[in-house]
């Protein structure tokens, strides 16, 4: 029992390193299941032990009790409206000794509105959630508000839980103080920041949001103990906060269509500038000082220029030769006639100069 609560605080104390606390880290454990599928039983509806009552002391109790004697520690309360607080008390007292049976004294209306005050839970309730708590192994209903010898003989009691703190009531500076001086008493520690009292101050203090939120779930004002005035001021002060909420949302969706339309408008912004120098380099590219439009134009230039200029020989190219003189060409109706006389080389026909007949020869 002892190693398994101290596994239950698995909180590992902050340390110091080179002047700087380092963060809360929490032990694993496995995964199980403890088994308890029933609440704990009440102490009036179990048999009465047959062996005589022997105390055991606190050395003996701490060395470890043998199985079938466990340490009986009894921790009282009102245990209103049950939260963590009381549960974590309970966890300590379990965890006094490595064999511990817990005993739970709740004590009962009458007693707890004499002695304390109004509770919100009735008595049947109280001892309802304290048999419900994990740690619990009996429950004592209708719980004395002082602690008799008659009473720890009867239930067999050998220590008992509660804090250190002095309990001042029933007259008495301390309600404890006689279990104390008889060394059975075994202090806890108080959880801080959660007890009955603060809950209901919570409630007390933001009276009016609790009123609204009963009403919204379906209680009636009656039931509420809310006059008929106010009933209207909870229903209007409702709607004028869910405008209130709607207004707040429409904010919120404008804000983050803002955002959206923001970041688009960077990315369109910065896409454009990508795509504008993109632009410029390939407009640069083709039309700048040295750009390929030029090189197109001087290249079509000098073609157009070679295909237009007169192609001049070489100058070291061979003289042709002249060509040497065709045969003298005839005509066929002139050569059988003895007038006819061939016509120089240099004539209008090829190789002739001239045509020239005499008078006679034409009569």
């Amino acid at each position: 029992m002892e190693a398994h609560c101290s596994g239950l605080g698995r909180k590992r104390k902050r340390e110091e390193l080179n002047g700087e606390m380092e963060a809360e880290c929490f032990q694993k454990l496995p995964r199980r299941t403890l088994g308890l599928t029933e609440p704990a039983p009440f102490a009036d509806e179990l048999l009465a032990a047959k062996t005589p009552y022997v105390r055991v002391s606190m050395e003996e109790a701490r060395r470890g009790t043998p199985g079938g004697r466990p340490v009986r520690v009894y921790a009282d309360g009102i245990f209103d409206m049950f939260h963590s607080g009381h549960a974590r008390a309970l966890m300590q007292a379990k965890c006094l000794f490595p064999n511990t049976h817990l005993i739970v004294g709740v004590c009962s209306d009458d007693l707890t509105h004499k002695f304390k005050g109004f509770t919100v839970m009735n008595e049947d309730e109280r001892y309802d959630a304290v048999s419900h708590c994990r740690y619990v192994d009996e429950v004592v209903r209708s719980a004395p508000w002082t602690l008799t010898p008659e009473f720890l003989a009867e239930h067999r009691i050998d220590f008992v839980a509660h804090d250190d703190i002095p309990y001042i009531s029933a007259g008495s500076d301390d309600v404890y103080k006689h279990i104390k001086e008889a060394g059975m008493f075994a202090p806890t520690q108080r959880t801080e920041g959660i007890s009955t009292s603060d809950v209901i101050t919570r409630i007390v203090r933001d009276y009016d949001v609790y009123v609204r939120r009963n009403l919204q779930r379906g209680y009636t004002a009656k039931e509420l103990n809310v006059s008929f005035i106010n009933e209207k001021k909870y229903h209007l002060q409702e709607r004028v906060d869910k405008v209130k909420q709607k207004v707040r949302d429409v904010e919120e969706k404008s804000k983050e269509f803002v955002q959206k339309v923001e970041e688009k408008g960077i990315d369109l912004i910065q896409k454009w500038e990508e795509k504008s120098r993109e632009f410029i380099g390939n407009f640069l590219q083709m039309f700048g000082p040295d750009g390929a439009l030029k090189h197109m134009l001087k290249e079509g230039k000098g073609r157009m220029l070679q295909a237009i200029s007169p192609r001049q020989s070489p100058s070291s190219s061979p003289v042709r030769e002249e060509r040497s003189p065709s045969p003298t060409f005839r005509l066929p109706f002139f050569t059988s006639s003895p007038f006819f006389s061939p016509p120089p080389h240099h004539s209008v026909f090829p190789h002739m100069n001239s045509l020239s007949l005499s008078d006679s020869d034409v009569k």
